[in-house]
């Protein structure tokens, strides 16, 4: 080992699979090329990505032995020959807008990218820090700045209790838009409620469109953001305003979708996949976004909801709770 690497603790996997195939091995880390920074890594975020990326069924295959993650915040551990915006000792986090080919989150020492390492509002914990990116660029891209969300419009947010749903929650009450959650769990009405959400169907005993033309009279959500579609998708879509917009997001139910074809002939709507990448692959909607985010972050208007936070020696049943879908908001892991 050269005396400028550090040995660090890191999850790494050998196969795709279930939670069960993530070990913690310990892994040499380089000092960091030109361009690079090494993070003391003290949290980090768990997303729906990395789940796929493990399974082998994310937009990019592993290579093995493997290694995963896109969020992170730490401490500055050393700084490449061509670095002049960050120091050591700057606390910072991690922006996704890598390949997992080339850079992970997972360990306790990890080199980034320069341009992927932001220096976070003080008002943050580690814990906040690391799980801010994902959900709210994801969600600036559809409700700002591809939605297009005036003050006084509706914005149905299905799976709402996830950390993303909760960051769609938080920027539309943050350009004044009004806020309908979905949820399955009557357990999690009141919580949404208390997280900022103007309303909350129960879709497991309401039914989506009536509740939600009841609740705008009639004129249906200007915006939908689905990352389940599935059987309900039909009846999701039955609730959309004139010309509204309907982004899809992911696609975590398994059940076939139909197509309410009349009611779309009928309101013209747009509806669309979505990825993040529309944020993060363009560098001048990326500085708007961070902008804008960093603003709501320092004013306590856009905040992540922390669910639970595990250890990194816990990185399997880490996985095993994000796919139980019992969470509400964002999981941790802690080195």
């Amino acid at each position: 080992m050269s005396d400028l690497s550090k040995m660090s603790k890191t999850v790494v996997f050998h196969e795709a699979g279930a939670p069960e195939v993530l070990k913690v091995e310990q892994v040499e880390v380089a000092f960091p090329g030109a361009q690079e920074v090494r993070i003391q890594v003290k949290s980090i975020g768990i997303n729906r990505a990395d789940a796929m990326y493990r399974q082998g069924m994310y937009i990019e295959n592993p290579i093995f032995p493997a290694q995963l993650g896109y969020e992170a915040a730490g401490i500055v551990e050393a700084v490449g020959s061509e670095v002049t915006n960050i120091a050591v000792g700057d606390l910072v986090n991690v922006v996704p807008g890598f390949s997992l080919h080339n850079y992970a989150s997972y360990g306790e020492y990890i080199n980034m990218p320069a341009y992927a390492i932001h220096k976070y509002p003080s008002n943050l914990s580690f814990d906040e820090a690391a799980s801010v990116w994902t959900s709210y660029l994801t969600m600036f891209g559809m409700v700002v700045h591809s939605g297009q969300l005036k003050s006084g419009q509706f914005v149905v947010v299905n799976a709402a209790s996830s950390s993303a749903g909760l960051a769609a929650i938080q920027m539309t009450n943050y350009v004044g838009g009004i806020a309908i959650a979905l949820t399955t769990s009557q357990k999690k009405k009141e919580a949404l409620l208390k997280a900022g959400a103007a309303h909350v169907i129960v879709t497991s005993e309401q039914d989506i469109a009536t509740e939600v033309l009841k609740i705008t009279e009639n004129v249906g959500a200007h915006i939908i953001l689905d990352p389940v579609v599935g059987a309900k998708f039909s009846n999701l879509l039955s609730a959309v305003a004139e010309n509204g917009k309907v982004f899809v997001y992911g696609a975590l139910s398994h059940e076939p979708a139909s197509f309410p074809a009349f009611d779309v002939l009928m309101k013209t709507p747009t509806i669309r996949g979505y990825s993040a990448i529309e944020v993060m692959g363009n560098m001048e909607v990326l500085i708007q976004a961070i902008t804008f985010i960093d603003k709501g972050l320092a004013e306590g208007k856009l905040k992540p909801v922390i669910d639970k936070v595990f250890n990194i020696d816990d990185i399997v049943a880490s996985h095993n709770y994000l796919e139980s879908n019992q969470q509400f908001g964002k999981i941790v892991v802690n080195i």
